[in-house]
């Protein structure tokens, strides 16, 4: 029997997108996430005994700001090396445009495919051959793996390919592939990277995307990590996830149907998110929350946006101990009022919300609102505040920016007591 790891995606030293600093936020957890990934990685492949560990590309994220990227890359490498651990590996397109990747050398153990053709790898004393190609360029746009070689009689064959396969949504078409081209090569696994959410394709063969080994922002939600991967002779037996990431994004859905006060939407949000500390067992907890529904609490809201936020931060920091960020909390709650019949109204507010539904002008015509917007401002009641700026901001917004724009003024109406 031989166990081994595939992993991909590691993005090393990558920055986290989209976080806002805020007092007590766990800023050094979060800077320093993917390198404690890759450290999971290593202790994982110890601990399963693996005898090898495969990379599917894209072990940085561009341009290192420093050395120390590499640096830390080889230290955790040369732990693999000390296990006894061979690694093999492609580069990706990430890889492929950092010039640093080409001069710092990795340690012997490590063996990286050349960009020029794909090549073959034998561990005869495993009886396991991996077939790779490293990218050239960030942008490849050949299908690599229609040239890789046949498979080797008696050996356990594995493909390993930073691939976009069957042009996966949301990616980049990059050495791009097809599912029935792959199972058709007669390899046992292919080890693949390049989509960021772990996923098996195919089990007969095993097709699989390991997906990246630390979540980076908001879109990349729930457990990353890598995969254990068991055979006999040349048949895999055994495939299972295991999870390396030290903070795990989450999206919390916040009803506030109902609710009567903006207090009442912070409870809320504060609960469910205290909800998901569990699910995350232990690891930093990274939620986005989204408040929707119908409620007059939004008037509330609307008015002092900040103030329920950080009402929320601070509570759950709180609750979770210090192992919760709120990255942000994004408020599309509605006021419970019929907009139709609102816009309806044969006054200037009336006329204000038909120019702001989505789809009452093309875009080019909302600027033909503000020459008379000192008019405007003087006929509609003095609650609404400065309307020019709710006009600027719906400005060429899509449909939902404009309904916010609308439940704002409703809102702001509401909490003086005017709104319909």
């Amino acid at each position: 029997m031989v166990r081994f790891v595939h992993a991909a995606d590691l993005h090393l030293d990558s920055p986290m997108a989209g976080l806002e600093r805020y007092e007590g936020a766990p800023v050094a957890a979060l800077r320093g996430a993917t390198r404690a990934a890759l450290a999971n990685l290593v202790e994982v492949a110890q601990q399963v005994g693996a005898a090898f560990v495969l990379i599917a590309g894209d072990l940085y994220d561009g341009d290192w700001r420093d050395y120390n990227t590499g640096l830390r890359l080889v230290h955790e490498v040369s732990r693999l090396r000390q296990s006894g651990i061979r690694v093999a590996l492609v580069a990706g397109n990430h890889d492929a445009q950092n010039a640093m990747t080409r001069v710092l050398p990795l340690p012997t153990a490590v063996t990286v495919f050349d960009s020029a053709a794909p090549a073959t790898i034998r561990w005869d004393d495993l009886g396991v051959a991996v077939h790779g190609q490293s990218y050239a360029t960030r942008a490849v746009t050949a299908n690599l793996a229609a040239a890789f070689p046949s498979p080797l009689p008696g050996y356990l064959n594995i493909g390993l390919l930073h691939t976009c396969v069957d042009g996966r949504p949301g990616h980049d078409d990059y050495a791009p592939s097809r599912l029935a081209g792959l199972q058709a090569r007669g390899y046992a696994y292919w080890a693949l990277g390049h989509v960021h959410t772990p996923e098996v394709l195919a089990r007969d063969p095993w097709v699989v995307y390991a997906g990246n080994t630390q979540g980076r922002h908001g879109r990349e939600l729930g457990p990353r990590g890598c995969y254990v991967v068991e055979a006999e002779a040349d048949r895999i037996t055994a495939v299972e996830f295991r999870p390396l990431d030290v903070a795990r994004w989450v999206r919390v859905a916040v009803d506030a149907t109902g609710a009567a006060e903006a207090a009442e939407i912070v409870d809320r949000a504060v609960a469910a998110v205290c909800d998901q500390i569990p699910w995350v067992e232990g690891r930093l907890l990274v939620a986005r929350v989204a408040v929707a529904g119908a409620t007059r609490a939004q008037a509330e809201w609307v008015r002092h946006p900040d103030r329920w936020l950080n009402q929320i931060r601070a509570r759950v920091l709180d609750l979770g101990q210090g192992q919760v960020w709120i990255e942000q909390v994004h408020c599309a709650a509605r006021m419970p009022f019929d907009l139709e019949a609102a816009a309806a109204r044969d006054d200037a507010l009336g006329m204000l919300l038909r120019r702001l539904r989505p789809g009452a002008a093309p875009s080019t015509q909302w600027q033909a609102l503000i020459p008379d917007l000192d008019e405007l401002q003087r006929r509609l009641p003095a609650e609404l505040g400065d309307v020019g700026a709710l006009l600027e901001a719906a400005a060429g917004a899509p449909g939902q920016a404009v309904e916010e724009a609308c439940q704002v003024i409703l809102g702001r109406l509401a909490a003086a007591g005017g709104a319909p």
